[in-house]
């Protein structure tokens, strides 16, 4: 299953959060084209065949082929060399905690 950092969490959570966002929104992740690009959108409701992730107050919906694709996954944040902020994927086996 898709893990989240405490960064995306809070980042997820502050996107649909924000002002005019239905009060369950969510982070829509799907994908048309077998994983190759995802898309991202802030969603009412999940799809009906949706996987639903909460993790302390964000919510995301992975369509089918997202949730297959993120499911041995990391959620996180950073910034590219332009010092632009947004998502980054990682192996699970690559994230390694702080203890």
């Amino acid at each position: 299953m898709l893990m989240l950092t405490p960064t995306a969490i809070e980042v997820v959570r502050n996107i649909t959060s924000a002002e005019g966002a239905p009060e369950e929104a969510g982070l829509r992740i799907s994908t048309a084209d077998g994983a190759e690009t995802l898309q991202l959108e802030v969603a009412a409701i999940p799809a009906e065949q949706d996987q639903v992730l909460t993790a302390e107050g964000s919510r995301i919906f992975l369509d089918r082929e997202a949730a297959a694709f993120l499911d041995d996954k990391v959620l996180d944040t950073g910034t590219d060399r332009n010092g632009e902020g947004g998502f980054v994927i990682s192996q699970q086996s690559q994230f390694t905690t702080g203890n």
